[in-house]
């Protein structure tokens, strides 16, 4: 086949092709080197979309030859032409252009096309010199004033290279969902540089500088089953504290370090190379700070508050001596856990929540943020004050959950749902002020959480997450033995989620079956199993 037909379209076929031409990068750093001549294909990480609004969705690519050697890309701007189809064989174009791909952004390619047609499909590709990408497919938002019939909405979260292998983003892909929502650890910041997912884990060659994260995407986005995800649909982004260190909290890290601010601007920048986002550059300051949290709206069906509870937070209340990042604490023995001033989300994020909320038309209104929101105490609780939790999620914040709480409350915005991550175990919970007590007019279910397990990264045992259930009776279910995402559709009438759990999560071929499955009917908050 020329290199100019070289198209690698979405499904089984184009997969396969997909993952023969990865595996034809095989070998070594040294070997990539030499790897950047007229044969080598430039789009070895795929092509992805994301940020779709009515008439616009952010189209990404970056050029690179070999996933393990980003040293190898000569020190010059690419010129890269990009085109937007109605159809898959590209017969009739919607738009099309020329990009730069540039050394000073890792040559990744952000094109944020226009004047599209609200709430239908399109196919899109990338292409240098002779070299065609695959081609992906994406979708636009519906019009602001209609309600859609249904979204199929996919919800991944923590897919830690060293711990499995990514089937779940196959079976993402299989699903054929109409957006997908990642809410955070898309990488982590250690582990060994390699092709393949290794069967265990060793701690190692953890990322500090710009170089690191750059090469650490570029591992996990060799994935031909990540790449196929991508291909399928348009992605709506945001970060935990993997893609910069463990339980960061604002400019503070595990070790105190004096530096860290830069490392994670580093991060920050990475970030921003490597995700199909909708994001202003940075200033002079560079990509000191960086806004993530968004609103997307699907016609008047759903309203996706998208938050960043990593950048604005207060720092971890009673660290261990010496150290900064998450402890697991009680009330009575640390008393900053109700320190009214403490935040999650920080004052200009709280803000745009409530107006989002207050504003919204939507039937029904989801906060797509990084870690669980039920209070989860590790201890029997007999009465408030009592318990102990984790202080890197909500649990460590309650009062800034009260707050948010609060804004549901006032705005009587429309059957909120919140999604989650972070944990790697399957929740569903009622959100209500006070936890130790049954629902009531005084007490009332405020909002449905849904937290979703991890795609590899691993969990406690099983045994002792059902304990946690027992203890917290407001959460309804748990399930930590099992990796996999979330599948939503939502419709005006009600609101269902499968729990998709793998069989093997070490097998890439592993089966897929739901583990539980969840309905929220419209008006009735609260999860109901099926």
């Amino acid at each position: 086949m020329e290199p100019r037909r070289r198209v690698f379209l979405l499904g089984a076929g184009g997969l396969a092709a997909l993952g023969t031409g990865l595996a034809a990068l095989g070998g070594g750093p040294a070997r990539a080197a030499a790897g950047a001549g007229p044969a080598a294909y430039p789009f070895s990480l795929g092509v992805a979309s994301g940020s779709p609004l009515p008439h616009a969705v952010v189209l990404w690519t970056r050029i690179l030859y070999h996933p393990l050697d980003g040293a190898a890309m000569p020190p010059l701007a690419m010129p890269v032409r990009w085109e937007v189809a109605h159809d898959q064989a590209f017969s009739r174009l919607a738009a099309k252009g020329v990009a730069s791909a540039t050394p000073a952004l890792a040559h990744s390619v952000h094109v944020d096309v226009g004047g599209l047609e609200p709430g239908r499909w399109y196919w899109y590709r990338f292409m240098l010199g002779d070299a065609v990408s695959p081609v992906g497919r994406t979708r636009t938002a519906p019009a602001p004033d209609s309600l859609p019939g249904a979204l199929k909405l996919a919800v991944a979260s923590c897919q830690h290279w060293e711990f499995g292998a990514y089937a779940a983003h196959r079976h993402i892909a299989a699903a054929a969902p109409d957006l997908v929502a990642f809410l955070g650890d898309y990488i982590y910041e250690w582990g060994p540089y390699q092709l393949r997912h290794p069967a265990s884990a060793v701690r190692t060659a953890e990322s500090f500088s710009l170089a690191e994260y750059r090469a650490r995407y570029a591992q996990y986005k060799s994935d031909p089953h990540l790449q196929a995800a991508h291909l399928a649909a348009p992605w709506i982004v945001t970060w935990d504290d993997h893609e910069v260190a463990n339980d960061y909290g604002n400019d503070r890290d595990e070790r105190l370090s004096a530096d860290f601010p830069q490392r994670r601007a580093a991060a920050y920048q990475a970030f921003y190379e490597h995700m199909p986002v909708r994001l202003s550059l940075p200033d002079r300051r560079g990509f000191a700070h960086m806004r993530i949290y968004q609103r997307y709206d699907w016609g008047r069906l759903a309203r996706l508050h998208v938050l960043d509870d990593r950048q604005y937070r207060s720092h971890h209340a009673c660290p261990k001596a010496g150290m900064g990042g998450s402890n697991s604490v009680g009330p009575r023995d640390c008393a900053a856990l109700r320190e009214t001033g403490r935040g999650m989300l920080g004052a200009a994020q709280q803000a745009w929540l409530e107006e989002g909320l207050r504003t919204s038309p939507a039937r029904w209104n989801i906060l797509a943020q990084q870690t669980l929101m039920a209070q989860a105490s590790q201890v029997p609780v007999a009465r408030d004050g009592d318990g102990r939790f984790w202080t890197d999620g909500w649990d460590g914040y309650p009062m800034a959950r009260q707050r948010l709480f609060d804004a549901l409350q006032s705005s009587r915005a429309a059957n909120p749902l919140v999604l989650s991550g972070d944990v790697h175990t399957f929740y569903a919970a009622e959100l209500r002020r006070d936890p130790l007590r049954p629902p009531s007019a005084r007490n009332p279910v405020l909002a449905t959480e849904f937290c979703g397990t991890s795609i590899t990264s691993p969990s406690r045992p099983q045994a002792r997450t059902e304990q946690y259930v027992a203890m917290n009776p407001h959460i309804q279910y748990g399930r930590s033995d099992k990796r996999g995402f979330m599948l939503l559709e939502v419709t005006p009438a009600r609101t269902t989620t499968l729990f998709q759990g793998l069989a093997d999560v070490h097998d890439a071929n592993s089966a897929l079956a739901t583990v539980a499955s969840f309905s929220v009917r419209d008006g009735q908050p609260g999860p109901r199993q099926s």
